[in-house]
């Protein structure tokens, strides 16, 4: 027996697929229907689908697009210059809450256990009690020790840098 593998053909079939009708997306176009009134004057009435319109709705159906056809057009936004809002002592925190968040204390004890497993001294004595890097990030964050600042950016590109000994 050999150890080349053997061409394996598979035979499929082409089973034939029934078109089916695609009904389309667009909006039905407007018919127009003149109906005839018991007090004998004929009034246009426009169906859509299912749904009549009366001429009030299609009054006000032009009112809408006369007005929307007149709005001004806002081609180019004025350009915002970001600004840094100033942190001067203690409660002049502007953006955001007065503590840290989760998501940046997750950054912060992240990257400051990665640098401590890399080698990078600490800035507190090691205590006995810590197992690992992360475990001392955390002890140096509570001390705020660690010298970080926060930048905390406003949708339309304001910002401030808030020290970490400035939060709660």
């Amino acid at each position: 027996m050999s150890e080349e593998p053997e061409e394996v053909s598979v035979d499929t079939e082409e089973v034939p697929t029934e078109e089916e009708p695609v009904e389309s997306i667009l909006p039905r176009e407007a018919e127009s229907v003149e109906v005839v009134p018991d007090d004998g004057e004929e009034k246009p009435v426009i169906k859509r689908g299912k749904k009549e319109l009366s001429p009030e709705e299609l009054a006000e159906q032009e009112r809408l697009q006369k007005i929307i056809a007149a709005r001004e057009i806002i081609e180019v936004d004025p350009i915002h210059i970001s600004i840094e809002y100033e942190t001067v002592g203690k409660g002049k925190i502007m953006i955001g809450p007065p503590t840290l968040t989760r998501f940046e204390k997750a950054r912060i004890l992240g990257a400051r256990a990665l640098q401590l497993s890399l080698g990078a001294p600490p800035f507190i004595p090691v205590p006995k009690e810590v197992a690992t890097s992360l475990d001392l990030a955390y002890n140096e964050l509570e001390k705020r020790v660690i010298p970080i600042t926060i930048r905390r950016v406003l949708p339309n590109g304001d910002f401030q840098n808030i020290p970490i000994d400035l939060f709660d």
